[in-house]
Parts: C-alpha cells; sequence; structure tokens
C-alpha cells in the first residue's frame, strides 16, 4: 500500500466517523422532536376535552339562565298583579278604614294611658290594687274569604292591622 493510499483510508474514516457522529447527534435531536411531538399531541387532546367541558357548560348556563328568566318574568307578572289588585282594594276600602291615623290616635291614646298607669302603679308598691283600662273596640267588616281560593289572591288588605299604621 502506498502511502497515499493509506492517508485516503484514514481521510475516508475520519469523514466516516464525523458522518456517524452527525447521525448520531440527529437520530437523537428527532428522537427528542418526537417526544415533544407526542407531548403536544396530548396537550392539544387536553385542550380539545376543556374545550368540550366548556361548551357544556356554557349550554348548561344558557339552559339555567332561561330557565331563571322564565321564573322571573312570572314572578313580575304575579307582583303587577298583586299591586294592581291591592290598588283596586285601597280604592275600595271603607271610609273608615282608610283614616287609619285617626284609629292609630285612638290606640295611642290608650296605649298611653296603659303606660301612665303601670308607671304610676310601679312608683307606688304599696298600691297593689288593679286597676283594669277600659277598652272599646268597634268591629270592623270584613269581606268573607273563600277557604278554597289562592292565599295570594283573595285575602284582603286593611290598614287596620294591629302593626300596619304609622311607624
Amino acid at each position: 500500500m502506498s502511502l497515499i493510499g493509506l492517508i485516503m483510508n484514514l481521510v475516508l474514516a475520519g469523514l466516516l466517523l464525523a458522518a456517524l457522529t452527525m447521525g448520531v447527534r440527529l437520530n437523537r435531536r428527532l428522537k427528542a422532536l418526537r417526544d415533544s411531538q407526542d407531548g403536544f399531541a396530548t396537550a392539544v387532546a387536553e385542550l380539545n376535552a376543556a374545550a368540550q367541558r366548556a361548551e357544556q357548560g356554557l349550554a348548561d348556563l344558557r339552559a339555567a339562565t332561561d330557565e331563571a328568566t322564565d321564573e322571573l318574568a312570572d314572578r313580575i307578572e304575579k307582583g303587577r298583579a298583586l299591586a294592581a289588585k291591592l290598588e283596586r282594594l285601597t280604592a275600595q276600602a271603607p271610609d273608615h278604614i282608610r283614616s287609619a291615623p285617626d284609629v292609630d290616635r285612638d290606640a295611642e291614646r290608650r296605649l298611653g294611658a296603659l303606660l301612665a298607669a303601670a308607671r304610676e302603679a310601679r312608683a307606688k308598691p304599696e298600691r297593689l290594687v288593679r286597676e283594669e283600662p277600659r277598652l272599646t273596640m268597634r268591629p270592623v267588616a270584613r269581606p268573607a274569604v273563600d277557604p278554597d281560593a289562592d292565599l295570594f289572591e283573595d285575602e284582603p288588605l286593611t290598614l287596620d292591622a294591629p302593626f300596619g299604621g304609622r311607624r
């Protein structure tokens, strides 16, 4: 073998080693790229599943919103009907019921008399005689209530309720 043949074989061996090294490096990089592509595909699949869950959640939310809107509209309509009925009943109320402040003044006078008597009895403990205050009650005409009717529709509202006066 000649020297030129030997040098050419060494150069060829060096180039083969360089090609082999580059092939190993390229193989590692391709393997890393394939692994990252698999991870990316997994991430895309998870993102797709999350998007489907979000779409289902939005559909459920829309359905609940529509149901709540319908229910609220029904309640508003019933409230308006009850308000109209209340206005009609107050317009039809007898005069002695509409003059509730006079009834309240009578009640205030009676309550004041009771409080004064209680203070006087507390101030004089030796006086054990109990005096009953004279209360007069006048009957209030109430319309008959149908027991089969709806609670909110047939119950008349009056201004002579015990706590319905001035505050």
